[in-house]
């Protein structure tokens, strides 16, 4: 039996947390057999965040939380990937805009030997719905990666993704990002690597109140991919369990 978490980077998220708390425990407890732990990773909400994840694990077995003062999606998930000795690690984002069922199916990719396992809103067989400008820019950013660096992904930006721990432990001492660019910085890596991902069809629904800042956000994202594509990478050393 494989150990997994499943991490929920979250800020400024004290209404939403406890709706998908209860929601990811429930799923979680009626479909995956392995031993799970859900990790609220709250990074510098200034609101009572901090207060709803201590609550929660108190109220939920399985259920922990860590704190980092300092705001980024990327720092928070570097920290809770690499303090843990699970063997399946994974994170989506807190408003579950991505359909829980496909989550079982990331776990097994990892426990078949992929490197990693990622949610994609851009397969055939997947249902997407949001707004016309999000679809624009999520698809223009996925256009410059292909032509950056012909990848066998189609959708790097999707919040719903699994790693094995020796992945995480070769490539996150390469990755730089501590923001959102952090997963798109890790399956480039990967696949500059060789290593192998799988790429799951999700159904996945806009989220009107999500915290992202689009602009903002795409911007740093295209300096990520120029840093990547026009500076040197460093070897992966090999990590032994």
């Amino acid at each position: 039996m494989a150990t997994v978490d499943v991490v929920i980077p979250v800020y400024n998220e004290q209404h939403s947390l406890p709706r998908c708390i209860a929601t990811l425990w429930d799923f979680l407890s009626e479909n995956i057999a392995d031993n799970w732990t859900i990790v609220i990773a709250d990074n510098g909400s200034t609101d009572s965040t901090l207060e709803v994840c201590q609550a929660l694990a108190l109220q939920y077995p399985k259920v922990r939380y860590i704190h980092l003062e300092q705001k980024g999606r990327g720092r928070a998930l570097r920290r809770a990937w690499l303090e843990t000795d699970a063997d399946i690690v994974s994170y989506m984002d807190v408003d579950l805009s991505t359909g829980l069922e496909a989550f079982p199916k990331l776990v097994s990719a990892i426990k078949e030997g992929y490197t990693m396992a990622i949610g994609s809103r851009l397969l055939p067989e997947s249902r997407t719905t949001r707004s016309p400008k999000r679809e624009f820019i999520s698809r223009a950013y996925n256009l410059m990666i292909k032509v950056m660096f012909w990848p066998s992904f189609s959708d790097a930006q999707c919040g719903f993704k699994a790693m094995s721990r020796k992945a995480v432990r070769e490539l996150m001492p390469l990755a730089k990002d501590q923001a959102w660019f952090l997963d798109t910085e890790l399956l480039l890596l990967a696949t500059l690597k060789g290593y192998r991902i799988k790429e799951i069809p999700v159904a996945w629904v806009e989220d009107p109140d999500s915290r992202v800042h689009i602009g903002k956000t795409a911007w740093e994202d295209i300096k990520g991919l120029l840093r990547m594509r026009f500076l040197p990478l460093p070897a992966v050393v090999p990590y032994k369990d």
